[in-house]
């Protein structure tokens, strides 16, 4: 009889299992140490292609191979315990045929242990989808804004904005659905457009830039925490938001990016901290000096940590990286 760990990841069939229900709280991760620190406040985190972006500096996902995708979910999974960890096949390792993809995936599980894969592609892909979930592969999908398809599409533009151009992206979701995918990402649609697939198929919706509509809520963590260049507008938040990670309802969360310019982020704290300092709350409320200095009033900000002046997750009096120095001397 084997031994068995007693730490259950969550599986595929139960983010299905979500669908209209407790919203899925999903984030991206490429190495151990973000994902222990996000681990206890997702469903998901996924080993996104943008790993080309944000770790390597290229332009697009395109460049991103099979074996970047799987060394880094192989530190993933090594970081994590709790979150089911789907892995992104990268441009290339799928495409060509069912059988391609097929392999490809079978490698990213044996290689990394992940519990699930993603892929881009509506209806042209259901085929391959369903090949892969009758051969025991968990599929997410990903349609609406394709990035691995920016050499034909030109530009990363929003889907769906007129409704005449809805159908092909409805197909394209039902046909993901039908072909037997657990879940699909939705990306840069148009709220209506986003409410109504929601609506009509059966499997979670997880948007990214495309509204509070869907099952669930997706983002870049870099691009969550302030980190990127250049931060998509649909991540800043409002005084209304609330964008804690498995904390709060996504559905609090509106897009009036326009109305203030708070941000969530890990931020660096004091030398003795190491490195991150926790995740940044939406709803704590960060003067832009903060950053650079804690000298801040602190008894002016109800938000803040006490142990280090940054901002520290609702319900709790510290920061995440406080919280887990806590934990640790507790245990």
């Amino acid at each position: 009889m084997s031994v068995q760990s007693a730490i259950k990841r969550k599986t595929a069939p139960e983010i299905r299992a979500r669908k209209n229900g407790e919203p899925i709280v999903m984030l991206t991760s490429y190495h151990a140490h973000t994902a222990a620190l996000v681990d206890r406040y997702c469903d998901v985190i996924l080993v996104g292609d943008s790993l080309g972006n944000v770790m390597h500096g290229f332009e697009t996902t395109v460049p991103v191979t099979l074996d970047m995708m799987i060394l880094q979910g192989r530190a993933v999974m090594r970081g994590s315990l709790h979150a089911l960890v789907v892995v992104d096949m990268p441009f290339g390792s799928y495409e060509a045929s069912k059988e391609q993809a097929f392999h490809s995936a079978v490698r990213i599980l044996k290689e990394t242990h992940c519990g699930a894969v993603k892929l881009e592609g509506g209806a042209r892909m259901a085929e391959t989808v369903g090949f892969l979930v009758e051969r025991g592969v968990p599929v997410m999908g990903h349609i609406g804004l394709t990035p691995q398809s920016i050499n034909t599409l030109g530009s990363f533009r929003a889907q769906g904005r007129e409704e005449g151009s809805w159908e092909p992206i409805e197909n394209d979701a039902r046909a993901i659905a039908q072909a037997g995918a657990f879940s699909v990402v939705i990306e840069a649609v148009a709220e209506p457009l986003a409410r109504k697939i929601t609506e009509t198929i059966a499997i979670p919706t997880i948007g990214i830039g495309a509204s509070v509509a869907c099952d669930g809520q997706v983002l870049v963590l870099e691009d969550m925490l302030g980190l990127s260049a250049r931060t998509p507008k649909f991540v800043r938040g409002d005084r209304g938001g609330r964008r804690t990670a498995g904390q709060e309802d996504h559905r609090n969360y509106r897009h009036s990016h326009h109305r203030h310019r708070r941000q969530c982020g890990l931020r660096r704290a004091s030398p003795g901290a190491g490195g991150y300092a926790g995740l940044v709350s939406a709803d704590a409320e960060i003067c832009s000096p903060l950053r650079q200095s804690r000298t801040h009033d602190r008894g002016r900000d109800r938000g803040l940590c006490h142990g280090c002046a940054l901002a520290r997750f609702p319900g709790s009096g510290t920061c995440l990286w406080h919280e887990d120095q806590e934990l640790k001397t507790k245990s």
